[in-house]
């Protein structure tokens, strides 16, 4: 039965001509699939519609070729040869009653790298990109002005044949041509599109009005607007949003609130926590009458159903929570909050995007794979006979593994080396801000404790001998890996010579408790979370840290989740000094010797203790002592022996876990090796 204190997140509410079923609100995110993978797409969408999302969101999806954003696969409305795609996405959102909603966009001066158009803005400047192109665009005249307008307007239309309910005029996230346009940071124009925040919203105003014009009688035309251009010269303010708002509060048929950049709107958790976005949007909901939806990487329905009680929005807009738990508001429907899969704002959903490929999730290793490989985040196919399972080895792969499973109804029983369950995953979420990583080990342990035919047996370090006498019919060994100790890495794949008398640690005895004082470097060559995580962890404790990196940033790979420049600064902030495109040559008893990648340069680091983060090493010791013994295996009923996460190869979080799953869903029924083992979006 569910809570009647969540009631009101399950009362309808109007949105212009539409009604959404209830208060969760999809709002749209990018996902690498885009117009590229359209089945996918509507796979990934319409498993959300499933899950009780009353509306369900596109990614941004470009009107024009004069602004476009390749490589990155977002959505494309272009032509009407564009309409069966987005059709397809629609028939999947509405097969589960919910609304089906279309993000236009008109980007911010952008490369264009696939139209090769010249890009335009508001005024002369640099377009926007990752890569820092060479590139400006061009000032957009009147005639461009009205240009973009009927471009829009053919788009509303557009999405109206394919069946959108909702369709956006955008204004968020320093992206969209909207924004740009009011702001003073970005347009210092003297016509009637410059000079007063009431000609700076002419194009926003008109854009609104165009649309619902076209469209408003038969879909909602909502506003996605930022409210703070945070740390922008002359950015928006909270006078200008209240102004603007009561301007055009009653323009649109809701208003969708979020930040004046994506990197400080999709903050991860290790930088800020839930709803830390409400102190931007709070109050305004008094300016409209319109509905209003926020975000805040909301897991807690309490939470939730407190910001509908206490009149800070009428929706709970999600799109990571959304993508850890598709099943987040049947869940709380029907009274099972404690399964819900919990966002753990790690932003690898952004990453994919970044990096174009389909989306992936560390907590719902489904996510993207509903079409591609018939996944269904809370559904999985019954056993396939009646083996018993041994999983060795509790982190993110063996837990994920076990849970799985044990849906399918095998016998499982799940060993572990250490006294708790958990792994890699309760090492580093003891690190600074990384708390919300344990997610990842108690949602899964939370599951496994109600499975009766699922047994654990913690402090439990097996030996071959062992599992072959345990009379199991399948093992996977997921015994996890160990930091290299020699300087293994990226930029090291042979190592580096150590001194000996030298104290040199690893992540592995970090996490064991050792707290190195004095003069510290770390060396980082695996530059994700560990390294700049443990040197702000050593500053904590009083040591002097260093943090060399042979990269040209620190945390390099970080840049795709949104939070390097966050990491640099905070490490800064805890006085740890930072020396990139270092490259060690080895480490002596008085410290790092180094030299420039660029230059060559030598140079030592003084320390009286340096902690190498570089590559990791399988423990594979149990798994190829299984297989030398593989004439053994008949005599026990052992039929395979498989080895999956760090076990196999060290990797994330998020492909341990996936590895994990793969591994339950296959068990006796494995592809064929000869055949793609997913289906693709193919051209017809």
């Amino acid at each position: 039965m569910r809570d009647p204190r969540h009631d009101i997140l399950f009362q309808p509410i109007q949105i212009g001509p539409k009604t959404a079923k209830n208060r969760f609100y999809q709002v749209p995110h990018c996902n690498g699939m885009g117009h590229r993978e359209p089945n996918a797409l509507a796979g990934m969408r319409g498993m959300k519609a499933a899950g009780g999302w009353a509306v369900v969101c596109t990614e941004e999806v470009e009107i024009h070729p004069s602004s476009e954003v390749a490589p990155a696969q977002e959505g494309r409305i272009w032509q009407d040869e564009d309409i069966p795609l987005h059709a397809r996405v629609v028939e999947a959102i509405h097969e589960h009653g919910a609304l089906a909603g279309c993000e236009l966009v008109y980007n911010a001066p952008r490369t264009n790298l696939y139209s090769r158009m010249v890009p335009m803005g508001p005024g002369p400047g640099s377009v926007i990109s990752g890569a820092m192109e060479p590139q400006q665009a061009r000032v957009m005249d009147l005639s461009d002005i009205r240009a973009l307008r009927r471009w829009h307007r053919a788009a509303a239309l557009r999405a109206r044949t394919a069946g959108y309910d909702m369709i956006f005029v955008y204004a968020g996230h320093g992206l969209t041509m909207t924004q740009q346009f009011l702001s003073r940071a970005t347009n210092q124009r003297s016509d009637a599109y410059g000079g007063s925040l009431e000609n700076r919203a002419r194009l926003l105003r008109e854009l609104i009005e165009d649309t619902r014009d076209a469209v408003g009688h038969d879909c909602a035309v909502p506003v996605r607007i930022a409210v703070a251009e945070l740390g922008v010269k002359d950015g928006l303010a909270r006078a200008e949003i209240e102004d603007l708002i009561g301007m055009l509060g009653e323009l649109p048929d809701l208003w969708d609130f979020c930040m004046g950049s994506w990197p400080t709107d999709s903050q991860t958790s290790r930088f800020s926590p839930e709803g830390f976005q409400e102190e931007y949007f709070r109050g305004l909901k008094a300016l409209t009458s319109k509905p209003v939806v926020g975000v805040g990487r909301y897991t807690s329905p309490d939470a939730m159903a407190a910001l509908v009680k206490g009149g800070v929005m009428d929706l709970i807009g999600a799109a990571r929570p959304s993508i850890a738990d598709p099943f987040l508001p049947l869940k709380i429907a029907e009274g099972r909050s404690d399964d819900l899969r919990e966002c753990i704002g790690c932003n690898i959903c952004i990453a994919s995007d970044n990096q174009s490929v389909p989306i992936r999730c560390t907590q719902n290793p489904t996510m993207g794979e509903e079409w591609r490989r018939g996944w269904h985040p809370e559904i999985i196919q019954p056993r396939a006979s009646d083996a018993r399972v041994l999983v060795v080895g509790a982190g993110p792969a063996g837990l994920e593994a076990a849970h799985q499973l044990g849906k399918r109804g095998y016998a499982v029983a799940l060993a572990e080396a250490a006294d708790r369950l958990g792994g890699r995953v309760l090492a580093e979420s003891a690190l600074p801000g990384l708390a919300a990583w344990r997610r990842v080990a108690d949602y899964r342990i939370g599951q496994i404790e109600r499975l009766d035919q699922l047994e654990t047996y913690p402090a439990s370090r097996l030996t071959a001998e062992d599992v072959l006498e345990f009379g199991a019919t399948h093992v996977a060994i997921a015994t996890g890996a160990d930091w290299a100790r020699n300087g293994f890495g990226r930029h090291h794949p042979q190592g580096f010579d150590i001194a000996p008398g030298a104290t040199v640690l690893t992540p592995d005895d970090i996490f064991a408790g050792a707290r190195p004082t004095g003069r510290v470097v770390v060396y980082d060559d695996d530059h994700y979370s560990v390294g700049g995580a443990i040197a702000e962890l050593l500053a904590l404790n009083g040591a002097r840290v260093t943090l060399a990196t042979p990269a040209p940033l620190v945390s390099n790979w970080t840049v795709n989740t949104l939070e390097q420049g966050v990491i640099e600064a905070r490490l800064v902030a805890a006085g740890v000094t930072l020396a990139t495109r270092t490259a060690a040559t080895s480490v002596g008893p008085g410290g790092l010797h180094a030299a420039s990648n660029v230059t060559g340069t030598p140079s030592v680091i003084e320390a009286d203790a340096v902690v190498l983060v570089g590559n990791r090493l399988p423990r594979d010791g149990l798994a190829k002592a299984l297989m030398s013994r593989a004439a053994d295996w008949a005599d026990a009923g052992l039929q395979s022996v498989t080895t999956i996460g760090d076990a196999l190869a060290p990797a994330m979080i998020v492909h341990a876990v996936y590895q994990g799953h793969r591994y339950a869903r296959e068990l006796e029924c494995p592809p064929d090796p000869d055949v793609v083992p997913f289906r693709r979006d193919l051209p017809r």
